[in-house]
């Protein structure tokens, strides 16, 4: 029997040997594999729906909306300006290399390896891809064995419409993505939290392979006292139940300025009730014991008071979407990504307060200011939170 080890190293090996070809440079090898991404998205929607709704418990629209149709998009959206982006760009030289002419040539790295995550697993996975095989690169695909109906189907169907030799599709556990890693790839992309991107990037240094990390973060947001309150309070509730709330880019915590904080408070819950209203089970599925028990612990240690939801099942591992209001600053809750259905909200007394306590955190993923930007002090303070905090973020540290 072949091991994690073994397998990594015939695996990168046959894709060196494929790339030193060079048939992965080609415009037209390039565009048969976007469309080949298009073609399995159109074709085999139904299949990577069930493999969601087996591993996530996820509705078929929110399958297709958050993981075929943007899958889709990116890859026809690569395939349309593919050409352009390959252009040699002529650049002007100094006098001192004159005479002489200068340009700049886009060329793949080589073999990269995708390491994708359980929340979004065919998106995260897939999308990667997108820009690896639009760059001319081999590909190994690493899946989360944490969604593993549909890690099989990307196993079975990837090699059924891209180029099986340069692209392929490695099933396991953390063991096999380290035995991967120990192979040295040209470059890595991972998606997931920071305890095991740490890992990544330490599997990666002995080898100085490059590594772009998508990794996690508390996304704040702030709600003032002149916020239209009903727009707010819908779109927050929205984003926050997509996916269960194991969502990147989700609303972590609610900061509102005292003298709404109740109605919006109300106008949430009210929202989460009408959007949870057509489904037969009020409650959310969790992916797994682990992340199922984590979430349970936060809403079990909380100072806060639950004013919605706190029940929960692990017999099948659905859980009640919560609202918690004023949890203390160090509660778990508080200082922990949530990537769960938990919304606490924080009364503050001013958005001065909103941007000290934010500006005191880890930089988050996004920032979310519901506000009408009338009163000029409003308007400076949001401007001033999103230059600080969007402009310097490190992309490649950017979370989920």
């Amino acid at each position: 029997m072949i091991d994690a080890t073994e397998q990594g190293a015939a695996v990168v090996a046959e894709l060196r040997e494929i790339f030193a070809t060079g048939r992965t440079r080609d415009l037209s090898w390039r565009l048969e594999q976007l469309r080949g991404i298009e073609r399995l998205c159109n074709e085999r929607e139904h299949e990577i729906v069930d493999a969601l709704a087996a591993d996530l418990g996820r509705p078929a629209f929110d399958g297709w909306l958050a993981d075929i149709a943007s899958t889709k998009a990116e890859a026809a959206y690569a395939r349309k300006h593919l050409k352009k982006w390959m252009r040699r760009r002529r650049v002007g030289l100094p006098l001192s290399q004159q005479p002489a002419r200068g340009w700049v040539q886009y060329d793949p790295l080589g073999v990269v390896l995708v390491i994708g995550p359980w929340n979004y697993p065919f998106y995260l996975s897939v999308g990667p891809l997108v820009a690896a095989v639009a760059a001319g690169n081999c590909v190994v695909v690493k899946p989360s064995e944490l969604a593993p109906a549909t890690s099989a189907v990307l196993a079975q169907l990837l090699p059924q419409y891209l180029d099986p030799q340069a692209i392929r599709v490695v099933e396991g556990d953390g063991a096999t993505t380290q035995a991967l890693l120990a192979q040295g790839f040209d470059h890595a992309l991972f998606t997931g939290g920071t305890e095991v991107g740490k890992k990544i990037m330490a599997g990666a240094a002995p080898t100085l392979t490059p590594v772009t990390l998508e990794l996690g973060g508390k996304s704040p947001v702030i709600v003032t006292a002149d916020a239209d309150i009903d727009v707010a309070a819908r779109r927050i509730a929205w984003v926050k139940l997509l996916n269960s709330g194991q969502t990147c880019i989700a609303p972590d915590y609610v900061l509102v300025e005292r003298p709404i904080a109740d109605k919006l408070v109300a106008k949430i819950i009210e929202n989460v009730e009408r959007f949870r209203s057509a489904e037969a089970n009020k409650s959310l599925r969790i992916v797994n014991d682990r992340q199922f028990d984590r979430l349970a612990g936060l809403i079990g240690s909380t100072t806060g008071t639950v004013v919605m939801g706190g029940g929960a099942d692990r017999s099948t591992l659905h859980m009640e979407p919560t609202v918690i209001v004023n949890p203390a600053a160090d509660d778990p809750v508080m200082t922990e990504e949530i990537f769960g259905p938990i919304l606490p909200v924080v009364r503050v007394g001013s958005v001065d307060a909103a941007v000290r306590y934010i500006n005191a955190k880890p930089k988050p993923l996004a920032l979310y200011v519901f506000t009408e930007l009338l009163p000029p002090v409003h308007e400076a303070h949001a401007k001033a939170l999103l230059m600080r905090h969007l402009s310097s973020l490190d992309t490649e540290r950017s979370a989920d």
